[in-house]
């Protein structure tokens, strides 16, 4: 490890607000003419503002360990650039600092295994975060400074001596250039209108100007992104969730109607005491039974996201994810979608009520039961969280959907899972043709301009009700 230990020469530059330049040179002589913006090409991080200018390494090993072992500083450099962006972006923008580097060590001959941007987990970003911005002395995941040479824990007991030592100055009058003031009378002076005005004492005033401000509940309370009392708290109710709703679950009161289980070598409940003899349990009815789910690639390559899969499954309508005007821009990460299934009619003669969602992270158990699709781009990563990571394994228990450009081949990923994945062509996008059609018949020639998206929808929702039937639906969403 560098003399300099890199976190704490991190930390007081950005306390010092002279952030350190990614760099090509390790000669800390000519580092400033050799900066560079791209991560994947520096080499090393230019500190001017530590006691004397130096180069450290990006691929140096720091305090802050992941994992059980300690993480570069290029991961750490990375994390505090990205502070601000979503956990989704910043996943993102790491799979593509990654290619980069890989890239970058195929032209060298280097070795591409080591130089990579490690993902931190966002309890572990967050501490990283606080701690670098000064808002704690403490982090779980930083080892301390004792057995590194250098400047490291004695540069830290001396900047706390020497401010304790200033501080004991100012308070005892021994230092701060403002001589003792005599209380008695010297409070006072005459104002205006001949009414004595209260005066802050020197020395007092002094002190208060060596305090140190740490900020109010507004600078205090900040997380990954910046939140204000107009904005939605969705990110945190998500992170919540995860630790609280198994104790909801717990404490969950039973729904009006149903028994609630007998505890283990308990007295039954009151509701199942009947003098007269047992009463029969009722079957499951309608309302008994949960709501089919529909599981999304969370891809950005994917054509069908959260944003446009309403228009294309509700309506029949294909439009990009990203569109400005017509794909829906919310931060919502479930949508319900509604469908007369003629096969597997609802004995209250209302639609089915389909659950779509990108991620499987708030599942319960029996909620894999009620997965009756999974739309996919033919990456593997998307099924790591699921309950079953084999392709072949998880599209015999759900119906897999492909959707991609009419006329482009099927992935041979795709393929290789078999008659469990069917495979769709939807037509390409032409906004310009799109926008004449609207200009001159309204939205209804927009949508007839696009009459084989209804085709390819009409032949999904057949197979999602085919597999559905085969499945024994309802039963099985309702055991």
């Amino acid at each position: 490890m560098s003399a300099t230990d890199p976190l704490l020469a991190l930390r007081r530059a950005i306390a010092s607000s002279q952030l350190p330049l990614l760099t090509t040179s390790s000669d800390p002589s000519d580092a400033p003419t050799h900066t560079t913006d791209d991560l994947a090409l520096a080499t090393n991080l230019f500190f001017s503002s530590t006691p004397a200018p130096t180069c450290i390494p990006l691929t140096t090993p720091t305090r802050f360990v992941s994992s059980d072992s300690p993480v570069d500083l290029r991961s750490i450099f990375f994390a505090w650039q990205e502070k601000d962006v979503a956990i989704a972006d910043y996943i993102t923008h790491t799979a593509e600092i990654d290619r980069r580097l890989e890239a970058f060590a195929k032209e060298t001959g280097a070795e591409s295994s080591a130089a990579k941007v490690r993902n931190l987990v966002f309890v572990e970003r967050l501490d990283l975060i606080t701690w670098l911005e000064g808002a704690s002395e403490e982090s779980e995941y930083i080892t301390p400074l004792a057995g590194i040479d250098g400047d490291g824990a004695a540069a830290g007991q001396a900047d706390t001596a020497a401010a304790a030592g200033k501080a004991a100055d100012i308070a005892s009058g021994a230092a701060g250039g403002v001589g003792v003031v005599p209380s008695a009378g010297a409070g006072e002076q005459v104002a205006a209108g001949g009414r004595p005005g209260k005066v802050l004492d020197a020395r007092l005033q002094e002190i208060y100007n060596g305090e140190r401000k740490l900020g109010d509940r507004n600078s205090i309370l900040r997380g990954i992104k910046p939140t204000s009392f107009r904005q939605d708290f969705s990110h945190v109710r998500k992170t919540a969730e995860v630790f609280l709703g198994r104790h909801r679950r717990a404490h969950q009161p039973t729904r009006p109607g149903q028994q609630q289980p007998p505890s283990k070598g308990g007295p039954p409940p009151p509701s199942s005491r009947n003098p007269s003899g047992p009463t029969p349990q009722k079957p499951l009815t309608a309302r008994t039974r949960l709501d089919p789910i529909i599981l999304l690639s969370p891809s950005a390559s994917s054509l069908l996201r959260l944003s446009n899969i309403k228009s294309f499954l509700g309506s029949g309508l294909f439009v990009p994810a990203d569109h400005p005007t017509l794909a829906s821009h919310t931060n919502t990460n479930l949508l319900q979608l509604q469908r007369h299934l003629r096969s597997l009619p609802e004995p209250s003669g209302r639609p089915h009520r389909f659950i779509v969602v990108d991620s499987p992270d708030q599942f319960k158990p029996d909620y894999w039961t009620r997965v009756v699709a999974v739309f996919t781009t033919g990456q593997t990563w998307q099924f790591k969280s699921y309950k079953w990571r084999d392709p072949v394994e998880l599209f015999r228990h759900a119906l897999g959907v492909y959707v991609g450009w009419e006329g482009e081949p099927v992935p041979k990923e795709v393929r290789a899972w078999g008659r469990g994945v069917v495979s769709f062509g939807v037509q390409r996008w032409d906004e310009r043709v799109h926008r004449k059609a609207v200009e001159e018949g309204g939205e209804e020639a927009g949508r007839g301009v696009r009459w084989r998206d209804r085709e390819v929808v009409e032949g999904i929702w057949g197979r999602v009700e085919e597999g559905m039937r085969g499945r024994g639906w309802p039963n099985v969403g309702g055991k």
